[in-house]
């Protein structure tokens, strides 16, 4: 049961290009490698992303922030290009792939595929990580602001922000 690892982020995954381009929101995503830098993302053959991850060979992971859910919404409710009219979202040319990143987004990571092995009733992309964007007032060096609301995934209709209050272990010697 999938579910027992919930809640978990939530991303949107731009694919494609042109008229082509697709957003579909995500959870299964995670960071594979630091040197390089890869991520993976886990796409079903049943989603137009997928046909548009594999024609391409890239596709943009953007961080969404809570002013950006019922863009999310959308995005994980809805199929093809033709939602984007519903959304409002800005979509801008990347830096170094073809498919567009979002403007409003917290951040935009541009990915190759480096690898894709079906895995059950998905296919997991590996991405290699060629360029990135990100909003420095969410951002630093050392630490990320969760005063965005950045989104996480709990239920089919319900998200959560992380609350305003950081923890951190107490250290022993």
């Amino acid at each position: 049961m999938y579910r027992l690892l919930y809640p978990m982020r939530t991303y949107l995954v731009v694919s494609g290009k042109d008229e082509e381009t697709n957003i579909m929101a995500a959870d299964w995503v995670t960071v594979l490698s630091h040197r390089p830098f890869m991520v993976g993302v886990a796409v079903s053959p049943k989603r137009y992303t997928h046909r548009l991850i594999k024609k391409y060979g890239e596709f943009v992971i953007s961080v969404p922030t809570l002013k950006m859910l019922d863009d999310v919404w959308i995005a994980g409710t809805r199929s093809g290009p033709s939602k984007l009219g519903e959304m409002n979202i800005t979509l801008v040319p990347s830096k170094k792939v073809s498919v567009p990143s979002i403007k409003e987004a917290a951040a935009n990571i541009e990915c190759r595929v480096a690898d894709a092995r079906d895995y059950g009733d998905h296919t997991f992309f590996v991405g290699e990580v060629v360029d990135y964007t990100y909003y420095e007032s969410v951002f630093s060096p050392r630490s990320v602001s969760i005063k965005v609301g950045l989104l996480a995934h709990v239920s089919w209709a319900d998200f959560v922000t992380f609350e305003k209050r950081i923890y951190k272990p107490t250290e022993r010697l």
